[in-house]
């Protein structure tokens, strides 16, 4: 049966219908219609020349990428004219071109070379990119220096819930003691309530060990997960490229749904070194939370694939580009544990996917702890650790009042291949402890930055690079705001 376009599939239609009165829109109906041709030559080229069971997993991917793009596009633009902050649309149009950018990523990872694709690239990134240099232009609302102030705790749903008093709508629990006995029935019946639903759902999944691989979909807002504590409750899958899904479809734990929440839970991908990229969890939901969780894998263990996260108290696990995407993540108050590669290996910490400089996204390291893992500690002179290498042009990294093991090598930092991105990507360190904190020895790129006074590390703060303080402090979660 001859498949579909990409663009029958997709509600893309809905953006046809809106106005050109604003300058965004104007915008948008001038490359629109470059960007659903680019669409429907991608689904020809793989309507051709692709028939093997993997290469339907990444056109699933596609088709899911783009119906989200479409529905947050609907959103973002409304009679003509934006309707939210200008923070927010660049977080959105980002997000939209991370989405077109996993999409392609996944089809050249089908075959070998780039062919037909690189035109289909070209068409694709060229309407959203001219938006998002206009959103860079009008600037941010928060464009003062941060000032020192002491962290914040407070009351919130997440912080104060207990099992043993607070009201969950759904209880996962292994021996039958709840609602549901798995993750997915859960969210089956929760998929069934739709849209028309108050305020936040609350999952409770009991301790126990959940082998399931688990897809919070977009229209899944606002819903919130509690488990027992780490290694308590845990998530488990084994997805991985070498036994054929995509890398975006390998997470155990998958979140597009906005506002997601979590606390005291384990995602782990138990695929190992050997099958190379296997994700414990995803996230390509704007304004999520992760609270006291913990993220165990080897390569690529988490995922921060697109839009605004925040992690605290969290423990992440891995070996190589094991925090890796273009969301614009905050990563305070966390552990970041190296584990043992393979023999021929080398760690890098992050590879982050920042594609162009009007992007607002990156990776925020603050205040947490970047150390060996038990297996590791023995052998750890045997085996490179660096804090990052650039998986994209203008890859963005800082990490800062982080205390860095012996185990972080002198270098600091790593070259993805040839020179690439080393004058455009941006890599800084603040104010850092510990026997591998030393910049002396550090890398010479033009990119990399040794920062020295808090204005220069200000627009990483968690109120500047994901305007935090208007949505945190309803979790409760604690969380250092500015400095």
């Amino acid at each position: 049966m001859q498949p579909k376009r990409v663009i029958d599939l997709l509600p893309l239609f809905i953006l046809l219908d809106i106005t050109s009165s604003g300058t965004v829109c104007s915008a948008f109906s001038q490359h629109l219609p470059q960007l659903i041709d680019a669409v429907n030559e991608a689904r020809a080229y793989y309507a051709e020349n692709y028939g093997n069971v993997s290469s339907v997993t990444a056109a699933n991917d596609c088709r899911n990428l783009y119906d989200d793009s479409a529905v947050r596009l609907a959103r973002l633009l409304k009679d003509g004219g934006l309707t939210i902050g200008n923070d927010d649309a660049r977080a959105w149009v980002t997000g939209v071109l991370d989405n077109h950018r996993s999409c392609l990523y996944e089809l050249q990872d089908e075959r070998e070379g780039g062919g037909g694709l690189g035109g289909f690239a070209a068409k694709l990134n060229a309407s959203i990119i001219n938006l998002l240099a206009w959103l860079s232009q009008r600037g941010s609302m928060f464009e003062g220096d941060s000032h020192e102030v002491s962290e914040t705790e407070y009351n919130g749903s997440l912080e104060l819930w207990k099992p043993e008093t607070s009201k969950a709508e759904f209880v996962v629990s292994k021996d039958g003691s709840g609602s549901h006995r798995t993750i997915n029935q859960a969210l089956q019946d929760l998929a069934k309530r739709g849209s028309n639903r108050p305020g936040r759902v609350v999952v409770y999944v009991k301790s126990g060990k959940y082998h399931e691989n688990v897809e919070i979909p977009r229209y899944m807002r606002d819903v919130m997960f509690v488990g027992d504590g780490m290694d308590r409750t845990v998530v488990t899958g084994n997805r991985n490229v070498v036994d054929g899904s995509t890398t975006y479809s390998s997470a155990t734990f998958g979140v597009s749904g906005d506002g997601f929440w979590a606390r005291d839970m384990t995602f782990e991908n138990t695929a190992g070194p050997q099958k190379h990229q296997a994700v414990a969890l995803r996230v390509n939901s704007d304004r999520s939370i992760f609270y006291r969780c913990s993220f165990k894998a080897y390569q690529d263990t988490l995922f921060t694939h697109s839009l605004r996260q925040f992690y605290r108290n969290c423990q992440i696990h891995g070996t190589i580009d094991f925090i890796f995407g273009n969301a614009a993540a905050v990563i305070q108050n966390c552990d970041i544990i190296i584990r043992r590669p393979m023999n021929h290996q080398s760690n890098m910490v992050t590879a982050q996917g920042r594609g162009t400089a009007y992007e607002n996204t990156g990776i925020s390291i603050q205040n947490s702890r970047i150390l060996p893992s038990p297996e590791l500690t023995p052998v750890k002179g045997s085996f490179r650790t660096y804090l990052g290498r650039p998986w994209k042009e203008y890859s963005r990294t800082v990490v800062w009042k982080s205390d860095l093991d012996g185990v972080v090598d002198q270098r600091g930092w790593c070259e993805w291949r040839d020179g690439f991105a080393l004058s455009t990507l941006y890599y800084a360190e603040y104010m850092n402890t510990g026997r591998g904190a030393s910049t002396i020895g550090r890398v010479t790129w033009p990119g990399y930055h040794v920062l020295t006074r808090p204005r220069d590390v200000a627009p990483f703060t968690v109120s500047r690079f994901i305007q935090g303080q208007w949505w945190i402090p309803a979790s409760g979660v604690p969380v250092s705001v500015f400095m």
